[in-house]
């Protein structure tokens, strides 16, 4: 017999359905506490409501655990393949060699932009923002593949999701070429997912940008560890427009925008501010720290803490491994690289810091990595989008195929005037 949960208010006790998940977290199921009482519940944010049940990613936050489908997220690290976690987020398993082998042949056949929707950029202002582009662009594709809107099976979701996996990286490179001025250049069909998109943003005419293994394999790495997050901002907008029973092209350009956000996606832009700050300013780590602690200074330390981790972020002692790795292959040092390292040293052993649990977030060092690669800080935002698309996708059709999934539909509290009387203009 399941458990049950009894809500006692004024001189009524209300039995609710407990809910179990895989690793033991434990769930009140209200979802007839409104038919049952007429009562609803607050909770701004929704830090504690589930809105939704998933296969797709765990995280216990207290033990700085990260899964995507059961995989602990340390185990993509050794040979990184984006697009083998992107199969995995999408179909719930790893792809086999010949399932791998076709996906990514989909994906460089879809690599290319139809040159009507190409011609859509030369009529953009050079300063646009890449995310508005992006998000943009990604709805548009809905006028140049109006076949994918309604996916009826596995085949149609497989070549949708393809196109636009694919696609996204060379509407990205195409924007940030535009807003440099430079001529585009087409995605090479010979080239991996990673290596392509860094061609397509840097080569030049009768110049390939040459990309080395340890950079392919830290963007292999940035876009693993941003492909799914659980059910955050931008993930719950694209389930909410989802619900509607929306296409897949105007859900994933919905979780776009609310993913441009500073507090969502910008996270990584303002560690990299911050770290120019302090190299500009001359200030010191150990200066910063007693700063970040100090409520009456202005200064914040980003990159610490998170929603939900209340451990070391995962993804953040991945990257910051992976550092080591990337600017000892480039031969090349970066001050806000030590000053960053120098600021988590010093916080490790604060007690201000150990007791809070702000502990580094994976926004700390991804930043770094990207500046690293050349990529100016209005892309970071973007290259969060291509790696979090799998599982936008993923979760996308994971609602789609759960036949209990109703209209996203909050209730509010109702704090406004009570009944009153419209008044005439010449009365007011």
């Amino acid at each position: 017999m399941s458990e049950k949960a009894v809500l006692t208010f004024r001189d009524k006790k209300i039995e609710l359905p407990v809910l179990v998940g895989t690793d033991g977290e434990v769930a009140i199921d209200i979802t007839k506490l409104r038919d049952q009482t007429g009562m609803i519940t607050f909770d701004p944010g929704l830090g504690n409501t589930g809105a939704c049940s998933s296969s797709i990613t765990y995280i216990d936050g207290d033990k700085g655990i990260l899964r995507y489908r059961g995989i602990p997220i340390e185990q993509f690290t050794n040979h990184p393949n984006f697009v083998e976690v992107a199969w995995l987020l999408i179909f719930g398993r790893l792809p086999k060699r010949d399932e791998l082998k076709a996906f990514s042949e989909q994906l460089t056949e879809n690599e290319l932009l139809h040159e009507g929707l190409k011609h859509q950029f030369q009529h953009l202002p050079v300063d646009a923002p890449p995310m508005a582009i992006l998000s943009a662009t990604l709805s548009n594709l809905a006028c140049y593949h109006q076949g994918f809107l309604a996916l009826e099976d596995t085949e149609a979701l497989t070549a949708a999701a393809a196109r636009l996996i694919s696609k996204v990286r060379t509407i990205a490179a195409f924007s940030y070429r535009r807003s440099r001025g430079w001529p585009i250049i087409y995605p090479d069909p010979k080239m991996r997912y990673c290596a392509n998109f860094l061609h397509m943003m840097f080569s030049i005419p009768f110049q390939q940008y040459i990309v080395t293994p340890e950079v392919e394999d830290a963007l292999n790495l940035i876009f693993i560890l941003h492909a799914d997050h659980e059910q955050n901002c931008s993930t719950s907008t694209v389930r909410t427009v989802g619900s509607a029973k929306a296409n897949l092209f105007a859900s994933c350009a919905a979780g776009v925008s609310a993913l441009w956000g500073p507090l969502h996606g910008g996270a990584n832009v303002e560690v990299i501010q911050m770290l120019e700050r302090i190299h500009a300013g001359g200030l010191s780590p150990e200066s910063c720290i007693e700063a970040a602690k100090d409520k009456a200074n202005p200064f914040r330390l980003s990159g610490f803490g998170h929603r939900v981790y209340k451990n070391y972020d995962p993804r953040a002692k991945i990257l910051h491994e992976c550092c080591d790795r990337v600017f000892s292959s480039l031969n090349r040092q970066d001050p806000l690289l030590d000053i960053a390292r120098k600021l988590e040293e010093l916080a490790l052993q604060d007690s201000y810091f150990i007791d809070r649990k702000l502990y580094p977030n994976v926004d700390f060092y991804s930043g770094i990595l990207l500046r690293a690669m050349g990529l100016p800080t209005n892309m970071f935002t973007v290259c969060f989008a291509i790696g979090r698309l799998p599982g936008w996708i993923a979760q996308w059709k994971e609602q789609h195929d759960d036949p209990s999934t109703r209209i996203t539909r909050p209730r509010q509290v109702y704090t406004g005037n009570d009944a009153i009387d419209y008044v005439p203009m010449e009365q007011r």
